[in-house]
């Protein structure tokens, strides 16, 4: 993939997408030792990052396959994006979701004029049921994470960063299904080579981490994390960038992301989901890495469940 590419995409989506702002906090620099720079997707169209590469990937289609929709299986925030830019490029969207997804995400797709089929909520059935309507409607099938051009897309939120912030030192993401921190790694690879690239995930759901340590794509055993958006597993498209480009993933204790993200809606007046609390948590671990560097902090979203908070 060449910057090129990513350029691109960049142009293509632009009218279809919010350019989020990046926020700081004397507070929080001074409590973690660092020049923290927030890139909140949390204010991007339908409360994610998700919504670049769902839009870049129906607009890569070509006009016989947007005649015919699309179609994934998610039960989060990629259902809700992928709706809404179908909804925004006039293509028909089915979603695949597990029968136990939670009401106000069903509510969230239906509004954005999603089409939900539920299925049991095992993987194996959200898979062979998106394939059961990719053969009746010949709907295009578009992966959450696991898609070139979902990929780039999710890589615009860090070029965004980079632009107005050119002399960063580390750019930390979430890491979950791969997507993200991906194409925040192919965007940092061709705008800023001296910046590393770092993961930020639960001990729980540590996948990616021993991912990275072992050469091949691991899953987990256990999901019993808050931040509910990291239980997916890395893809085989994603993950030979990550193991090129990615320097290190961190990761942090169930406790630690709910301080986190406490301190984010408290010091920062901002609503975050758990998942996007990862990353800031990871730095305040490691504080003495970030020591006196400036680090971007991509904050993935804030769809969260006000009747469910962690504090």
């Amino acid at each position: 993939m060449t910057q090129q590419d990513l350029k691109n995409c960049h142009k293509q989506i632009r009218p279809y997408i919010h350019r989020t702002p990046v926020l700081v906090s004397s507070l929080l620099n001074k409590l973690s030792g660092t020049q923290l720079y927030f890139k909140c997707e949390n204010l991007q169209r339908m409360g994610a990052f998700k919504m670049r590469g769902a839009t870049h990937a129906i607009l890569r289609l070509s006009e016989d396959q947007r005649s015919r929709g699309v179609v994934t299986h998610s039960s989060g925030n990629f259902a809700q994006a992928l709706s809404l830019a179908a909804q925004s490029l006039s293509v028909k969207a089915y979603i695949v979701m597990p029968s136990n997804a939670p009401q106000v995400k069903k509510d969230a797709v239906r509004n954005y004029g999603g089409e939900i089929i539920e299925c049991p909520p095992t993987l194996q059935d959200r898979e062979s049921t998106a394939t059961q309507i990719q053969q009746e409607k010949g709907a295009t099938f578009l992966h959450p994470s696991n898609n070139l051009d979902v990929i780039l897309g999710q890589g615009t939120a860090a070029i965004e960063l980079l632009e107005e912030q050119p002399d960063l030192d580390y750019i930390i993401t979430p890491v979950g299904g791969g997507g993200l921190i991906a194409g925040t790694a192919l965007a940092t690879y061709h705008y800023q080579k001296n910046c590393s690239v770092i993961g930020a995930e639960p001990f729980s759901v540590d996948d990616a981490y021993r991912s990275l340590k072992n050469g091949k794509i691991e899953t987990n055993k256990t999901t019993t994390t808050i931040a509910d958006g990291l239980k997916t597993q890395l893809g085989d498209i994603n993950f030979p960038i990550i193991q090129e480009h990615v320097s290190k993933i961190i990761r942090v204790e169930e406790q630690e992301i709910i301080a986190a993200m406490k301190l984010l809606w408290e010091r920062m007046k901002i609503i975050i989901e758990p998942s996007s609390a990862v990353p800031f948590a990871a730095v305040l671990r490691e504080k003495e890495k970030f020591a006196a560097k400036k680090t971007g902090i991509l904050l993935s979203g804030g769809n969260v469940d006000l009747e469910n908070l962690p504090f």
